[in-house]
């Protein structure tokens, strides 16, 4: 998976851009930031779930149990309509948990000005997660604007409490990777997971980009590189299966051709 920005990396670029700033305004005269050595982020990249691991999350929020901000009886479930919507829409957590009613349609598509690009783009939804979305119980706050924010504080702060439940969601579902060791989850994986079961299902590349609201083609292919040449791997073990395929459909073609008697 491509590798994202680390926090030190982020805050890095703003002080350079501070210091240009400055430096346009005329209050400085050179930029100290530019002599700063490169940061180079250090962790793991965000991985995704594979379909048995996404069940193993699913079966977890049949078990989890609201604490803190969310004493509230629905709020497993309204935990596992948001980790439907994320995982079958790519949408980012913040997009989701703010996302307005008025923007799922009629024919099960949401209807989305990403933010990066400000482009619209319709997302089709599973209809069974389109229902979901329609009928979700109401939480603690209820807004008729929206299916998971009351509209009150910040997106920032509802984004805080809803990463504090899927990290217990997450701790319950307790994912292994093959060595044994815990797997690292981030709701951002589910967004992954769209991208990735995308690219592998035949969807072009260019299409997955809009779908993920990305500026340009290059930043869906630097993020998602390896599954852009699995993707490529497969296109090409099955055209060797068509191959096999085609041989022995001229063999059977070759045997069923009337054989041509030689006149005396």
């Amino acid at each position: 998976m491509g590798r994202r920005a680390s926090r030190k990396e982020k805050k890095q670029e703003r002080l350079i851009g501070f210091f240009y700033y400055c430096l346009r305004l005329g209050w400085i005269k050179t930029n100290p930031a530019v002599s700063l050595g490169r940061i180079r982020a250090d962790g793991p990249p965000t991985d995704y779930v594979s379909k048995h691991e996404f069940e193993q999350i699913i079966d977890a929020s049949y078990i989890y149990q609201p604490k803190g901000w969310v004493e509230c009886r629905h709020q497993a479930t309204r935990l596992r309509i948001l980790t439907w919507l994320m995982r079958w829409s790519g949408l980012t957590i913040r997009d989701a948990v703010t996302l307005e009613r008025r923007r799922l349609k009629d024919k099960d598509e949401l209807f989305l000005y990403r933010a990066k690009t400000g482009n619209p783009v319709y997302v089709p939804l599973p209809p069974n997660v389109a229902e979901s979305l329609r009928n979700i119980p109401p939480g603690p706050c209820p807004n008729p604007r929206y299916f998971f924010w009351s509209g009150n504080g910040s997106p920032k702060s509802v984004v805080g409490n809803w990463q504090r439940s899927f990290r217990r969601l997450f701790k319950i579902a307790n994912l292994r990777r093959e060595d044994g060791t815990p797997k690292r989850c981030h709701p951002h994986m589910l967004r992954d997971t769209f991208a990735v079961e995308m690219l592998l299902a035949g969807v072009p590349l260019e299409q997955v980009s809009i779908l993920l609201g990305h500026k340009s083609v290059k930043i869906t292919e630097k993020h998602y590189a390896p599954w852009v040449k699995a993707r490529q791997e497969l296109l090409a073990a099955n055209v060797r299966k068509a191959w096999t395929i085609l041989r022995t459909s001229d063999r059977k073609a070759r045997r069923k051709q009337p054989q041509r008697v030689e006149s005396a």
